[in-house]
């Protein structure tokens, strides 16, 4: 048996397969950013430097409607970014996170306050004085925290920012 032959069929039929996949996920992302770009508040989030059209899309599916968070506490809590608190007498405890919330949002979330924090000074301000004294896991999850905080408030006040980094908002878009 010449197996020349049956590892060159075996090689076509994967390629095959991983050309598929990859022509799926490309229509799934365009899907994605389409439906992402009819959604209240995607003008809002892309003006943010670090969110792109399907991050965005991503956000505000797991966020949905913003007023239905009294507070920032509340959304944090729904994505997952706030530490147990565990109490017991007089000790209060924080632990880790307690990642109850959707795991696409949270690594979105992440990924976009990274990538924030290049482009913002307040962001990688925040960054470094928290490297220098906690562990890096940690101070990603606060940097993601802080970050969800300023999309709370963007969602929250329909604002549209001109320039991200230096938070100067468009005029045209802020409620009066």
């Amino acid at each position: 048996m010449d197996f020349d032959a049956v590892v060159k069929i075996e090689l076509r039929v994967l390629v095959e397969q991983i050309r598929s996949l990859s022509d799926g996920a490309r229509k799934l992302d365009a899907q994605v950013k389409q439906a992402g770009s009819k959604m209240k508040g995607h003008e809002n989030l892309t003006s943010i430097k670090g969110i792109d059209d399907k991050s965005a899309a991503v956000l505000l599916s797991v966020i949905g409607d913003v007023r239905d968070f009294a507070e920032f506490d509340k959304l944090a809590s729904y994505f997952g970014i706030m530490p147990h608190v565990s109490n017991s007498n007089e000790t209060e405890h924080h632990d880790r996170i307690t990642r109850r919330g959707l795991k696409i949002g949270r690594t979105t979330l992440v990924q976009c306050a990274l990538v924030a924090k290049r482009y913002s000074p307040y962001l990688r301000k925040f960054y470094e004085k928290m490297q220098r004294r906690r562990g890096t896991g940690k101070v990603i999850i606060a940097t993601a925290g802080k970050f969800l905080g300023i999309i709370y408030e963007t969602l929250k006040n329909n604002w549209t920012f001109e320039d991200f980094p230096n938070f100067v908002l468009a005029s045209s878009c802020v409620k009066k």
